[in-house]
């Protein structure tokens, strides 16, 4: 059973910033129920996606910028007001660890671990070891997943794609369903086809329409790639003659 069952809006209007409410997926929210251990929000740029997310690691006491409740760190305040309005439904079994993983933070984070590692040397060790400075910036990802993420946690990742590749994703795809097989919740926001196909997940679209359940096969993540990979010239062709 996922720890956080759904989201539910507490007052119509709150204390939020105005672009909010232009956001439909944002202004039409009144509950969102998560069915599968691990959740997918698709959609566009701008849709909506992050801002959730963002609300929702707030919400279970996560640092807005990253990391998880023992994280304080904060470069810029940049977190919309979202979560004022906003409570959950959760299981009653209590995740063991919690983490919000974000893709445009997280040097941020890295370097906020450099400085715990001056107080404490053992700050390290559920990182790979070693200064995620030190390391590409998918090897850290990567590292971050397999060494700091533990059996029955609940993790927000943001466009963790960003920093992988396509082989990087497949393997990042092993290691959440080693988590999920471990009790693990994710919910994740991601453009990516390939970690969108995690068999039996939840896909909410984001859009002009609210927020909706879509079958992986009708997003348009899928279709779009499906069909450039199966015939790239002729989607060049389009394109071109289109521009």
């Amino acid at each position: 059973m996922p720890f956080i069952k759904s989201v539910f809006r507490i007052l119509p209007e709150g204390p939020v910033e105005e672009y909010l409410n232009e956001i439909p997926s944002i202004a039409g929210l009144e509950e969102l129920s998560f069915t599968a251990p691990v959740t997918f929000f698709a959609g566009e740029n701008g849709s909506g996606k992050s801002t959730l997310l963002e609300a929702l690691a707030v919400l279970t006491g996560m640092n807005a910028e990253g990391g998880g409740i023992n994280f304080n760190f904060s470069t810029r305040q940049s977190h919309s007001g979202l979560h004022h309005t906003l409570r959950l439904r959760r299981s009653f079994h209590r995740p063991a660890t919690t983490f919000f993983l974000r893709a445009e933070s997280f040097y941020n984070l890295a370097t906020n671990l450099d400085e715990l590692r001056r107080v404490d040397p053992r700050a390290y060790a559920a990182y790979g070891g070693r200064s995620l400075h030190e390391q590409s910036h998918g090897e850290s990802f990567l590292n971050l997943v397999v060494n700091r993420f533990s059996p029955g946690g609940l993790y927000l990742l943001d466009e963790p794609e960003a920093a992988l590749s396509p082989s990087r994703q497949l393997s990042l795809l092993a290691a959440i369903h080693r988590l999920v097989q471990e009790g693990s919740q994710f919910i994740i926001a991601t453009h990516s086809p390939i970690l969108m196909a995690y068999p039996d997940a939840q896909i909410l679209l984001f859009g002009e329409e609210g927020i909706r359940p879509v079958a992986y096969t009708d997003t348009e993540h899928y279709r779009i790639t499906h069909d450039f990979l199966c015939d790239p010239q002729r989607m060049m062709r389009v394109l071109f003659e289109e521009g």
